[in-house]
């Protein structure tokens, strides 16, 4: 049997990742295809958590941008975040991976209230967690959230899932010329200013020492690839003081 590097992982998927080529809503060929890699990796023996973005639903800052109160915008696409959770619940269910969503604002007809401990005990028992509602919290983005649970239930890196693979220098969409970093610390992501995610969640990595991979969710098997430790994407170091 293969050996995983990583034994426990949370990975972070952008609400985009999951609406596929429409860029909007949510695109059932790419869930299927998301459930499918999670099953390779759950049978591996991976103990994986899930934080999943809102972006394809509902973006608290552009609903601010036009003039709501940025916290009920912020609080709206938490609630974005709960309907892609369920939705990829569903998805696993069906490809038989046991799941539970947990969530930061309590929904009990839905969802488990956020415990760190019964997290962890999901965990341990092969069950894949997916936390939605973001921090519960305002002003924090989901990048911020992934950090922050990954610290909670001591995972060992991040996986981050975008639709490009890895970090650039510049956007690759623009940019046909742009670099792709294969390394790089936190450090560089404050300094350079790369938007790989806020500040707030590269300090959480940085101080905690998370390790975190950027990576396609689009390439073929690439969840499994990641957490054996294959070289796809960025790393991010994530050594204290990195």
């Amino acid at each position: 049997m293969v050996e995983a590097k990583y034994k426990r992982v949370v990975l972070k998927i952008s609400g985009e990742a999951l609406a596929g080529e429409a860029g909007f809503g949510l695109d059932h060929s790419t869930l299927a295809s998301i459930a499918a890699q999670l099953r390779e990796v759950n049978a591996l023996g991976v103990q994986v958590a899930i934080v999943v973005g809102g972006g394809n639903l509902w973006r608290g800052l552009s609903g601010s941008n036009q003039g709501m109160d940025r916290a009920a915008a912020d609080y709206m696409g938490m609630l974005a975040t709960v309907m892609n959770a369920l939705a990829l619940q569903d998805a696993l269910e069906k490809a038989d991976v046991p799941s539970r969503v947990q969530t930061a604002i309590e929904m009990r007809q839905l969802a488990e209230p956020y415990i760190r401990l019964r997290a962890i005990r999901h965990l341990e028992k092969g069950r894949v967690v997916i936390f939605g509602a973001g921090t519960g919290n305002p002003f924090f983005s989901t990048d911020t959230t992934a950090a922050l649970r990954a610290a909670e239930i001591g995972a060992e890196v991040i996986l981050m899932a975008k639709k490009v693979d890895g970090v650039y220098d510049s956007d690759p969409r623009m940019n046909p010329t742009a670099r792709r970093y294969q390394r790089l610390s936190y450090m560089d992501v404050l300094n350079l200013d790369l938007k790989v995610m806020d500040s707030t969640a590269a300090s959480l990595c940085k101080d905690n020492g998370i390790p975190l991979i950027v990576f396609d969710i689009n390439g073929q098997g690439n969840i499994k690839k990641a957490v054996l430790g294959e070289n796809i994407g960025t790393y991010l170091g994530g050594g204290n003081g990195d």
